[in-house]
């Protein structure tokens, strides 16, 4: 539920700041490139933190060879991502990649929710409620690579 806030939050909040007369976020594509930053620092980060780390190694489908390291290479790629978005030149381009990284990441949290994992001591989020929440993400993102800066 938190990276859902902070995509929310972040992206109101900024384009809040926008109407306020904040030039660089005068407009929903640098708003939206705020609040999916903020999301990714969460996600991210979490796959480095001790209390999430182990989970999200079991949430990897067990067909998939190297747990440890997809988490890992996923974890960096989400924290570059948010620095990408952060930057207008390169935040088009970097948007495309999140959400076909998203696509990607996506079997991870199916394989979870089938198998009743738990993320830091909580069960994973529904399957239909992250679904949900996987098309919000992945649409933002597309948002941030076709709407206008």
């Amino acid at each position: 539920m938190a990276p859902l806030i902070a995509l929310l939050a972040g992206s109101l909040v900024a384009r809040l700041a926008g109407l306020l007369g904040v030039d660089a976020l005068d407009g929903w594509q640098p708003a939206l490139r705020i609040g999916l930053a903020l999301m990714l620092l969460l996600t991210g980060a979490a796959h480095f933190a001790p209390s999430h780390r182990r989970d999200l190694i079991a949430m990897v489908p067990p067909a998939l060879p190297r747990p440890a390291l997809l988490v890992t290479v996923t974890g960096v790629l989400e924290l570059a991502g948010v620095v990408g978005l952060l930057v207008p030149a390169s935040s088009r381009w970097v948007a495309g990649g999140l959400a076909l990284l998203m696509i990607a990441m996506f079997p991870a949290n199916v394989s979870a929710a089938r198998r009743k994992l738990t993320l830091a001591g909580r069960p994973v989020t529904p399957l239909g409620i992250r679904t949900a929440q996987q098309v919000l993400y992945v649409g933002v993102a597309l948002l941030v690579l076709l709407l206008p800066h």
